[in-house]
């Protein structure tokens, strides 16, 4: 299973690329797949064909409208381990020892 964090920026659009970004998060939602938007990007779950698949098609979606596109991306691959987006905080949460601010 993979996690792929992901941002997607126009850079003709000006201040503002919430527009963009709730069009990506349709996508996101519309996929399937286990996500959490946070305040700098998206992450999702799943198998890296899907994943990959699933950024190819937001970066359609934005260049629709856009001349100029900044995308940043991080993988994280491990092999036989699902439901990391939950159980990787839960791990860092129980080392700390108290409650922490999380998406």
């Amino acid at each position: 299973m993979v996690l792929l964090e992901f941002s997607i920026t126009p850079l003709d659009k000006g201040e503002s690329v919430s527009p963009w970004v709730a069009r990506c998060l349709k996508i996101v939602q519309q996929s399937g797949l286990d996500y959490r938007l946070h305040a700098m990007g998206t992450i999702v779950e799943g198998e890296l064909e899907e994943v990959l698949e699933l950024f190819r098609r937001c970066v359609e979606a934005v260049a629709e409208d856009c001349n100029r596109i900044s995308c940043t991306l991080k993988l994280d691959w491990r092999k036989g381990h699902r439901g990391r987006l939950e159980s990787k905080v839960a791990s860092v949460r129980q080392k700390v020892g108290e409650d922490l601010k999380t998406i």
